[in-house]
């Protein structure tokens, strides 16, 4: 008999294209996510992923299934949710999505201090926003807002999209190459740096080379990591370059342990906000985690 734990398992490697970043997906171990993956393919008798380099791709029979359960999935998390809710009545459960980056250095050390149950989900931003309409998630923390008349778009705060390096990384040629502003050398000197990113995830470096050397980045991160909080403790005392907002280094930046090395000649801002239904049940608590991350931002 399947288990549903193996079809979410399955769902997650689909959505990220690796076992690690599925797994911190979903909160559970790397061979736990191997087990339920290969207890699936024993089961429908054939390979769901072609395992090419750091990222797995579902063969023709993984889209199949992929396409087949993605809906149904979806809908068996919703009852879940609803389930819990029926079971626990004096205990509100708040689901919150987010990208897990933005968890870690923000909600991850205050989620015990709440006063209701709390469930955090990770995924796309267009996807947040789809769910957070059909109900699945009440609140959502998103550069991004969508059209639908049913949801509010609260600006809470914002980010910078900069470059920054390991504190051992030699830039003094090219800061001479800013104060120039002689972006072909720019260029050039950056392209022959050691690049970190992460798995899938190309947006920032993508967006703010477009903005600052009007083309597209024709290149690719030498090390690829399972998410932007890995490449900062990669680079800590180290050398290496990584694009990221920079409110996620802001610790390591005044401990000295990476530097801002570039902020753009334009700099590239996104604005960060709360996304909730407009009619929810949950106003009184949902109030409270945005209090708090207001609280969290400016500290940070």
């Amino acid at each position: 008999m399947v288990n549903f734990e193996w079809y979410r398992s399955f769902k997650a490697i689909c959505k990220v294209g690796t076992l690690t970043g599925a797994a911190e997906s979903l909160f559970i171990s790397q061979p736990g996510i191997s087990l339920h993956l290969s207890s699936l393919e024993s089961y429908v008798g054939y390979k769901l992923f072609e395992r090419t380099g750091r990222k797995m791709i579902p063969t023709e029979k993984g889209k199949v299934l992929y396409n087949f359960i993605v809906e149904p999935l979806l809908k068996l998390e919703e009852a879940e949710k609803h389930f819990q809710r029926s079971t626990e009545k004096n205990t509100p459960t708040v689901s919150v999505g987010m990208c897990f980056e933005t968890f870690q250095i923000t909600l991850e050390q205050y989620i015990s201090t709440l006063p209701f149950n709390v469930i955090i989900r990770f995924g796309e931003y267009p996807e947040m926003l789809d769910q957070l309409e059909k109900g699945i998630l009440d609140l959502i923390i998103t550069p991004q807002k969508g059209n639908s008349q049913n949801i509010d778009h609260e600006a809470f705060s914002s980010e910078n999209i900069v470059l920054i390096g390991g504190i051992e990384t030699d830039d003094d040629e090219f800061k001479k190459l800013i104060e120039q502003k002689n972006s072909i050398e720019m260029e050039t000197w950056l392209k022959q740096q050691k690049w970190y990113g992460t798995t899938g995830d190309m947006e920032h470096l993508l967006r703010f080379w477009q903005l600052n050397f009007n083309k597209h980045a024709d290149f690719r991160p030498n090390y690829i990591v399972p998410n932007l909080n890995s490449i900062i403790r990669c680079l800590t005392g180290g050398e290496g370059l990584a694009i990221i907002p920079d409110f996620l280094c802001k610790k390591e930046v005044d401990e000295e342990k990476v530097k801002v090395i570039w902020e753009g000649f334009t700099k590239l801002t996104n604005t960060l906000y709360f996304g909730s239904r407009k009619k929810s049940q949950y106003d009184t608590e949902i109030e409270l985690i945005k209090n708090l991350f207001k609280e969290v931002m400016i500290k940070i």
